[in-house]
């Protein structure tokens, strides 16, 4: 399943791209009970289903420190990639090689950690890169970046970030509906199903936008 329905209308042209395998046969009850648990280290290391959202404070006790939100250990350091990458663009207009490849590793573990956590597959994702039925299509941007937009890029995010902050609570609901709809039938209410596909895209999109790997502004949609 490639989109957030089986609806046919002109496909979202945009650079990041999301491809979850819809799974036709019944669920597994079992793993889907204790999914929680099971996805803990991944959770740990890469973060849950909400949008990443990064931020630098200050506090009279500890000074200036980084804050993140629910990008696991894995997206602290993506999130500092970010900001060294931040002022390599603006000075040279690259991204540095191996900050852009980090960042990307991070996200594509995460896409296939996140579709686990909230229930779209039932295969347990690998630690790293590995084959599973949900992939992250992310080529790398040529040529020189807009150091314009990378400049104020959180700025620039910020209704996206709204708006994923809405849909991650109704996201939240519609998931604990479908687990327990597939302990009760063993199947995954398919219209849930591309509901929850088409904000995991999103907020994909956007997470790849706000860690520098791609310069174009996402779209305003559920459609992966």
């Amino acid at each position: 399943m490639n989109g957030a329905d089986g609806e046919s209308e002109t496909p979202v042209t945009y650079p990041v791209t999301v491809s979850i395998q819809a799974s036709t046969e019944a669920r597994n009850r079992l793993t889907t009970a204790f999914r929680f648990f099971l996805a803990l280290p991944h959770l740990i290391l890469v973060g849950g289903p909400v949008a990443v959202i990064t931020s630098i404070e200050w506090t009279t006790d500890t000074g200036w420190h980084l804050e993140s939100g629910s990008g696991g250990l894995l997206g602290v350091v993506a999130a500092v990639a970010a900001m060294i990458a931040w002022f390599a663009i603006l000075f040279t207009g690259r991204h540095p090689d191996g900050l852009w490849k980090l960042a990307a590793f991070y996200l594509r573990w995460r896409l296939r950690a996140v579709a686990y956590m909230t229930l779209l597959r039932d295969e347990y994702p690998p630690f790293g890169d590995g084959a599973y039925p949900a992939e992250l299509g992310l080529p790398r941007p040529d040529g020189p970046r807009n150091r314009l937009t990378v400049l104020f890029r959180f700025f620039l995010a910020l209704p996206h970030l709204c708006i994923l902050w809405l849909l991650g609570l109704a996201w939240a609901f519609t998931t604990a509906l479908a687990w327990a709809v597939i302990l009760l039938t063993g199947r995954y209410p398919e219209p849930l199903y591309g509901f929850a596909i088409g904000v995991l895209a999103w907020t994909m999109r956007v997470e790849a936008y706000m860690l520098l790997l791609r310069d174009e502004y996402p779209p305003f949609t559920l459609r992966a």
